[in-house]
């Protein structure tokens, strides 16, 4: 879908509209939602929709999925969470994954980044290099 620049706009503004102290607040969302709803201004669909993107990215910003070969050790998941939380906020939410094709090592993806120091990723690029 595509959508307008009006709209657009009106999205941005009704996702600044939502923060309190630079974090989205859940409260103010769902009010938010409702009284677009309940009032459904001309547009409401295309700025719903930005707002729902908006809003979605913000939350993935702030989620951490972990990657691990093995299960991480108490002290492993505390030095991770620490090393997160100091470069993306208190705020970021951590779930834990094993994936043994990753041979050994460790791979974090945080919204839209992802930072890959497992075997497997050393393994491809070195691949890589030898095959050109």
């Amino acid at each position: 879908m595509k959508v307008s620049k009006i709209a657009r706009k009106g999205a941005r503004m009704l996702f600044a509209a939502v923060h309190t102290d630079g974090r989205l607040d859940q409260a103010k969302v769902r009010a938010l939602l409702a009284s677009v709803v309940e009032r459904r201004p001309a547009g409401s669909a295309e700025i719903l929709h930005e707002f729902h993107r908006l809003v979605r990215l913000e939350l993935e910003s702030h989620a951490a999925l972990v990657e691990s070969a093995e299960a991480l050790s108490a002290l492993e998941v505390a030095t991770v969470e620490k090393s997160l939380t100091a470069r993306f906020g208190s705020e970021t939410t951590f779930s834990y994954l094993v994936n043994p094709s990753l041979i050994a090592g460790i791979r974090v993806k945080i919204g839209s980044d992802v930072y890959d120091a497992s075997v497997r990723e050393r393994l491809n690029r070195l691949e890589a290099e030898l095959s050109v």
